[in-house]
């Protein structure tokens, strides 16, 4: 009789193994590239959120209009809208969404770039860098747009954020002790990065420079292997900084500063987000999969030695992301 059970249970995992059911054998190696904008071709500045009513991930980006006829100056990259992509797989692969609905609070054709989406205090927010207009060339005003949403598809305008010039892009809001803070790029001050703090996530103090070293954009903020971390896009790879409290930064050697193999995975990584998910973290970027305007969405998985964050954007890994709540 027990020879018998034993026989099925071998027989069972067999068929299981076979067929492909449950998670046996399953490759969950993301798609390189991850997403591809089936509308203009131009994903970058990737943020992903849990969307806990779908109960799946989403990617916001700005979209650009990479594939217009004329990009001899900078109206492609005005005009933009915020695309969406999801994954119900844990990540591996991305189906296209649209954009994100009530951006806009004024008339006319504007222009939308960078999103940072959080979750807090009950609702998803949205800060945006948001341009009147479209512009063919880098002219304007530029500020941070303040919206929040019950289910990340439909936006309400909240505020036009008060920071340290009317030169600010590339929001990143992260909880940093009891407080949180917001790091941006601040192209009216050299392109340094800038801070604000705020306890409710609507009112906004600026508390001044951070990192002071060179120009750069795109501040990303996360805590892992017991440190807060900033990586920022510094046009040649992505410049990563550590930090004991969130508030004095040591600068580390930069990763995904050499070209990658994979498809689509050419050049400098840009613009990250990154995603910490236990003892792991995965870094979101985008990349030119040739020379241009086109741009794709690529995503590797980050290492850690010596107290340093490492980067094999060439190596194979398996993903899948895990429930948060």
């Amino acid at each position: 009789m027990q020879k018998s059970i034993l026989i099925f249970t071998v027989i069972i995992l067999v068929c299981l193994s076979l067929s492909g059911c449950g998670e046996i054998n399953a490759d969950y190696t993301p798609k390189a590239p991850l997403f591809r904008d089936p509308v203009y071709d131009g994903a970058s500045d990737p943020s992903i959120i849990y969307n806990r009513g779908e109960k799946n991930w989403w990617i916001f980006y700005t979209g650009r209009r990479a594939n217009i006829a004329n990009t001899s100056d900078t109206k492609w990259v005005h005009g933009s809208d915020m695309g969406i992509c999801s994954s119900s797989d844990g990540g591996r692969t991305w189906v296209y969404r649209g954009i994100a609905r009530g951006l806009e609070f004024e008339e006319g054709r504007n222009t939308f770039w960078a999103p940072e989406v959080v979750y807090g205090a009950g609702k998803y927010h949205m800060y945006v860098s948001y341009l009147t207009g479209i512009r063919a060339s880098w002219i304007g005003d530029r500020d941070i747009i303040h919206y929040t949403s019950d289910n990340l598809m439909d936006w309400k305008f909240e505020s036009i954020i008060a920071l340290s010039s009317n030169a600010v892009i590339d929001a990143c809001v992260y909880r940093v002790g009891d407080k949180w803070r917001m790091w941006y790029k601040d192209e009216a001050n050299k392109s340094y990065t800038y801070a604000a703090d705020s306890d409710d996530l609507y009112n906004w103090k600026v508390a001044g420079p951070v990192l002071t070293d060179f120009a750069h954009e795109a501040p990303n903020v996360f805590k892992w292997k017991g440190y807060y971390w900033i990586a920022i896009d510094t046009w040649k790879g992505i410049g990563i900084y550590r930090s004991c409290d969130g508030y004095k930064w040591t600068h580390c050697p930069n990763i995904l500063v050499e070209s990658g193999e994979r498809d689509g995975d050419k050049g400098h990584g840009h613009h990250p987000d990154v995603l910490v998910q236990g003892d792991r973290a995965f870094i979101f970027y985008f990349a030119y999969p040739q020379p241009g305007s086109r741009s794709v969405l690529q995503v590797a998985e980050l290492g850690f030695e010596n107290d340093q964050i490492t980067c094999d954007r060439n190596k194979v890994f398996q993903m899948k992301l895990k429930n948060p709540e």
